[in-house]
């Protein structure tokens, strides 16, 4: 191996990654749920701008293909999944860290909203930003922050960091180069 870190442990990174999204979207679920009781409670003013507020969310992103039936709710379950295993298998083909922790951030971030949806029927939703009646985003939780967060670190990386051809003053130095006319 010669310098830099090998693909091998970059890909367990992206695994430890999704692991540690899993389990602190699953852990402060289980918080809210058990521990604050938000289900029963409704609502927990934090700050005037930001509260814990119970959902079920029987939907995916933005309330898209509300699932309120048990076909629905296994339909949802199976395209998500197959999601998930799709962001997997790309994770584990990149080479750049930063694109495999920004896919590892989705990856763990969709099987903690797949275990709800699994056990529970639905996805449990509690942040609510909100300045008054204006609320900027639906009510989301940990596994939907992980979500976006690396969905726009991957747009972010492709749009800014795209490999250039190397050249040699000036001159592309691939052996298949067209000839400057």
């Amino acid at each position: 191996m010669t310098g830099g870190m090998s693909l091998w442990r970059k890909r367990l990174i992206g695994v430890l990654i999704a692991a540690v999204v899993f389990m602190i979207d699953q852990g402060f679920k289980a918080w809210v749920v058990s521990g604050l009781k938000l289900r029963d409670v409704g609502v927990i003013e934090i700050v005037p701008f930001f509260d814990l507020r119970w959902t079920k969310n029987l939907g995916v992103s933005l309330g898209l293909f509300t699932a309120d039936s048990p076909e629905g709710r296994w339909a949802l379950v199976a395209m998500t999944g197959a999601i998930a295993l799709f962001v997997l298998i790309w994770m584990l083909r990149e080479r750049k860290l930063g694109e495999i922790a920004a896919l590892a951030l989705v990856l763990g971030g969709a099987l903690g909203n797949i275990r709800d949806r699994f056990t529970m029927g639905f996805v449990i939703d509690y942040a609510d930003l909100h300045f008054g009646e204006w609320r900027p985003f639906l009510i989301f939780n940990i596994a939907d922050v992980a979500i976006t967060v690396g969905v726009l670190i991957i747009l972010a990386r492709s749009l800014l960091s795209r490999d250039k051809p190397e050249t040699n003053g000036g001159h592309d130095t691939a052996p298949d180069a067209a000839p400057e006319i």
